[in-house]
């Protein structure tokens, strides 16, 4: 676009009222602006635009076709300015939350099933993505806040602990009866089994292989997945042992689909919590988010 919005919003307003005095007081401008500033659009399109009477103007065939384009440009945007106003009246707003699918399953979604009633006109994206992803995002910016694992290093992050969560390795019946046949203890049992593992690139699946490190047990088999719904149902048919948060399968611990591997050293719970960029400003839905979880800890 080659000329400036007020140019058109003053070829807009004496299109509609057919006169460049009447536009002069609507519009708060003397006649001779808006005369220059119809002459100027014409003489940069090329074209004339008006036919002038002592009635008044009336558009040429080429300014009805600018005029068509200029009118629903207008109309659009009176359209956006009632909904920024009601958007504001209404306490409306966007808020965009990343998460992993795990995450975003079994602790995300019933804070935002309560988070919605309450605040029902916000709009939310969620983004599900790992920790390490979900923490880049926040840096950059591209996130308003986060739902992760605790970070070892957070200087720029605050963070809001909900709970402590525990790894634990579970396996069906059957797959540790198979071990049995082979002769592997109890003992020895992660040393022998094909373990159900997260990607490396899942901060779970890091903390669990400084685990291992620590603790100098060496790993025969893996298979890595991506997510961790995926890596239960892969356990449910007995393809290995898979590390899981126990939270997270408490009803297949109880019906005894699952049997959790006893370890000699157990596993250290971890935080998990909301994180935002203190580095931000805090908008509106933002501060009523952060609100809701202090007051709605589950």
């Amino acid at each position: 676009m080659n000329q400036n919005l007020s140019s058109y919003r003053i070829f807009y307003a004496v299109a509609n009222t057919g006169n460049i005095s009447k536009t002069a007081k609507e519009l708060y401008i003397s006649q001779p602006a808006i005369s220059k500033s119809i002459q100027k659009l014409e003489e940069n399109l090329g074209v004339k635009l008006f036919a002038r009477s002592s009635r008044g103007v009336t558009l040429t065939p080429e300014g009805e076709l600018l005029y068509t384009h200029v009118k629903s440009a207008f109309e659009t945007l009176a359209i956006g300015e009632d909904k920024l106003r009601r958007s504001v009246a209404l306490g409306m707003g966007n808020l965009s939350i990343g998460a992993s699918s795990t995450l975003c399953k079994y602790i995300l979604l019933p804070y935002l099933k309560d988070f919605i009633k309450q605040y029902p006109h916000i709009n939310i994206s969620i983004s599900c993505h790992s920790t390490n992803h979900t923490l880049k995002l926040l840096e950059d910016r591209k996130l308003d806040i986060g739902l992760i694992g605790k970070p070892e290093n957070h200087k720029n992050i605050n963070f809001y602990s909900l709970k402590e969560i525990k790894d634990i390795f579970v396996t069906t019946r059957s797959y540790l009866h198979n071990l049995r046949v082979r002769g592997v203890n109890h003992r020895h049992i992660l040393q022998n089994s094909t373990l159900l593992l997260l990607d490396r690139e899942n901060m779970t699946r890091q903390y669990i292989d400084r685990y291992f490190q620590e603790n100098h047990i060496f790993l025969a088999d893996i298979i890595e997945v991506s997510n961790m719904d995926l890596l239960i149902e892969m356990a449910k048919i007995s393809l290995g042992a898979g590390c899981v948060i126990q939270d997270f399968v408490q009803t297949e611990l109880k019906t005894g689909t699952f049997v959790e591997i006893p370890l000699e050293i157990p596993i250290q719970k971890r935080e998990i919590g909301f994180a935002y960029n203190r580095n931000v400003k805090i908008s509106k839905p933002l501060e009523q988010f952060i609100q809701f979880y202090k007051e709605n800890k589950q």
